[in-house]
């Protein structure tokens, strides 16, 4: 084993800041003067292996360079320690100090100082603990700062150990490449101790390699170094290495006398180790008090790091405290300033709110008068034509398939529901719409739609069937009107877009939850089909997809209603559809079943629409055509009928005749139908008044009620419906 790597560096460092201390001590302050000077100091005393002198040098270059933060003078000094205990034989504690060196040595840019000090950790784990691993990966630490440095003969120091520590682990291919590169640079950089070393690792390399002959020249080239310049050391490992190839090739006799030489020169190594030994136990005592002082000077400086650390915190802290309360101040201060801007700009911003929700609120009342307004003159001439055609289709039965007479009365109807759409769509979007709970019977609802666009499907040659679950109560709770509207709606659709095809309309009961009958219908077509593309459009408003020349016209408001009646309804939309196939649209309404409630609404129905008397009904209309057809439905189920055009005509003959019921139109010039049914209960007549109007229900139900009125009818209306409400009231009245 060679000797310790530490007496090498201790020359080096001295060498070293030999060197850069004569360019450099002109800018050196008297501080770090003081301090080289006794790292020096303690080295030299090292060297002369007086260790006890060496580490009370040490000690006090360590405690000048801490109280003077020279953190490279803290790593040398902490190097020139843990040298002291290494060749005390104290291992542990010579780790320990080197890692204190490498700490501080990482504060500092001198990467020599790193470079001496891996080197050092590394020759304790390759020739004294055996773990070969860490000593390999210091001695590759050292060799990266000493490439940096470029410093060859720092270079061929670590590479000799990296090779050596290789050789140890049996490793002998990754460390020959570091021997044959040390051997490059022996001429130039190396010294006796190197030769022998590089010449004894070539050897041991050749001896592996089984090439006898190069191992036995290099073995002995090695101890002839060593004897000529009195290499002890180095001479003893080269005697063991060269026994043991002589060994292994069977030369006994000369392995043996190399032998002799090895057992020789180690034990006049052995008298010095044991003066050594003699000494160590003699400083022992001192030793251990030497690193109680050691210690205590870094107990100090770590105390007064702390010291300063928490002066320095508390200083922050003011600092922090005095600029938190400055910028409060000055927050303050912009807050208010801020605070008084945007109040101003609250109070401009609410001005000017006030005005955009007072604009709204007009356009918003504008628009409801509008539609109100267009829906009111567009049913009353429909009403006119509606009923003009249902009377000439009376009067000539004749006329009953012509298509001119048909073709005029589902144009009239077809005008109405588009009316009806505007008006509905207008009422969904101001959320106007109040949902009805009423029995209703499924089976006769669709049946109804069925009835209702029976002309359509005639016109394109299709069928509609009707398939209703028999698990389906006879009577359920929900709005039948709005259920009307989505299925009048969809299969109006379905009609429209399909030729010489078959439109099912289907209903069944998916699940029970308690009282709720949760019932899936079905709108299944074999039409055209709607494109991929196209089937989240055609729910939007004013939305129509693929016209053709033969197509229905419309608005584009049917679907996007059903989607937002069903929204309504607790429901959701469903649609499949694949062009030139057909289309089917699903969704499910939630329902309730009430046995009770359904018993008790039946038994209120009034089946009765004619009477055996003949009940005598003013109207009251100013529009001669809507007089002609409601006095000729009324007369056609043989009741009197008297028709007077205003208000005061109406007051005036209530004076002079009975009557038993009052229809009366609400737009009226002069005096409207609601100030005239006033007058009327003024007079303390108390028979029924029916509005029969063009406005929506909804708009006139408050008024009505306050007027007096009994009961509303919108036109156009069918026969039936008015014959109902009649007879119903007349018999209340009575009774």
């Amino acid at each position: 084993m060679p000797r310790s790597r530490i007496i090498s560096y201790v020359l080096i460092s001295l060498f070293f800041y030999n060197q850069s201390f004569s360019q450099e001590k002109d800018s050196l302050n008297k501080v770090r003067v003081k301090i080289y000077d006794l790292i020096c100091k303690a080295d030299g005393l090292l060297i002369d292996l007086k260790y006890m002198e060496s580490l009370q040098v040490s000690k006090q270059a360590l405690n000048l360079a801490y109280k003077n933060k020279q953190y490279d003078y803290v790593a040398m000094s902490y190097n020139t320690i843990a040298g002291c205990h290494e060749e005390l034989l104290n291992t542990k504690m010579a780790l320990a100090y080197y890692n204190k060196a490498l700490q501080y040595s990482l504060k500092t840019k001198n990467d020599t100082i790193k470079d001496w000090i891996h080197n050092n950790i590394g020759n304790i784990y390759n020739f004294v603990i055996k773990d070969y691993d860490k000593g390999i990966y210091n001695y590759k630490k050292s060799l990266q700062y000493a490439n940096k440095g470029k410093d060859t003969t720092e270079i061929i120091f670590t590479e000799m150990n990296l090779a050596w520590a290789y050789f140890n682990k049996k490793d002998f291919e990754q460390g020959y490449p570091y021997v044959k590169d040390v051997e490059k640079h022996l001429d130039k950089y190396g010294d006796i101790e190197s030769r022998v070393i590089v010449n004894n690792l070539l050897g041991m390399y050749y001896s592996n390699k089984g090439d006898a002959r190069r191992a036995g020249f290099y073995f002995r080239t090695a101890i002839d170094y060593g004897i000529r310049y009195k290499q002890q050391n180095a001479l003893a490992d080269a005697y063991a290495e060269y026994s043991k190839h002589l060994y292994e090739i069977k030369d006994y006799k000369n392995a043996y006398l190399n032998k002799v030489n090895y057992e020789k020169l180690k034990d006049d190594l052995h008298n010095h180790e044991k003066m050594k030994s003699a000494q160590i136990a003699g400083v022992q005592i001192e030793l251990d008090e030497s690193r109680r002082k050691i210690d205590k000077i870094e107990l100090e400086k770590y105390a007064q790091q702390e010291n300063l650390k928490n002066s320095k915190i508390i200083v922050i802290l003011f600092l922090a405290i005095l600029i938190i309360l400055l910028l409060l101040l000055y927050t303050f201060y912009k807050n208010s300033i801020y605070r008084k801007k945007v109040n101003q700009q609250l109070l401009e911003s609410n001005a000017e709110l006030k005005i955009a929700k007072d604009k709204a609120e007009e356009s918003s009342k504008l628009k409801s008068q509008f539609i109100s307004t267009v829906t009111h003159e567009l049913r009353t001439p429909l009403y006119g034509v509606i009923g003009v055609t249902n009377l000439i289709l009376d009067e000539h039965k004749e006329l009953e398939n012509s298509p001119h007479i048909n073709s005029l009365k589902f144009s009239a109807r077809y005008l109405l529901s588009l009316v009806n759409d505007l008006l509905q769509i207008h009422k969904i979007e101001d959320k106007k719409i109040v949902l009805e709970e009423l029995p209703l019977n499924i089976m006769d609802e669709i049946e109804k739609v069925k009835e209702a666009l029976q002309f359509i499907a005639i016109k394109n040659k299709n069928k509609v069937l009707i398939d209703v679950g028999i698990e389906i109560p006879e009577y359920l709770i929900g709005d039948k009107l709005r259920l009307s509207q989505i299925l009048v709606n969809l299969t109006s659709n379905a009609l429209k877009f399909t030729q010489n095809g078959t439109i099912r309309l289907t209903a069944a009961l998916v699940k029970k939850v308690g009282n709720i009958h949760h019932i899936k219908f079905e709108i299944v077509d074999n039409g055209c089909g709607i494109a991929i593309e196209n089937q989240n459009k055609i729910f939007e408003k004013f939305v129509q997809i693929d016209r053709k020349e033969g197509d229905y016209q419309g608005t584009g408001l049917g679907l996007s209603i059903v989607k937002r009646l069903l929204e309504l309804l607790g429901s959701t939309i469903q649609l499949q559809s694949k062009e030139g196939e057909g289309t089917t649209v699903t969704f499910i309404i939630p329902f309730e079943y009430d046995a009770n409630a359904t018993k008790s609404y039946i038994e209120n129905i009034d089946v009765d629409t004619t009477n055996s008397s003949s009940y005598k009904i003013l109207v009251v209309e100013d529009n001669k055509i809507n007089q002609m057809v409601t006095k000729k439905i009324i007369e056609k189920n043989n009741y009197k009928c008297v028709v007077v055009d205003d208000g005061y005509a109406a007051l005036e003959i209530l004076d002079k005749e009975n009557f038993d019921a009052i229809l009366m139109d609400i737009n009226m010039p002069v005096i409207n139908g609601f100030e005239t049914t006033r007058m009327i209960r003024d007079k303390g007549i108390d028979i029924p008044v029916i509005a029969l109007t063009a406005f929506d229900k909804d708009e006139i139900t408050d008024e009505a009620k306050l007027s007096g009125m009994d009961d509303i009818l919108i036109k156009p209306f069918e026969p039936l419906r008015l014959f109902q409400i009649i007879n119903s009231q007349i018999a209340k009245h009575v009774h």
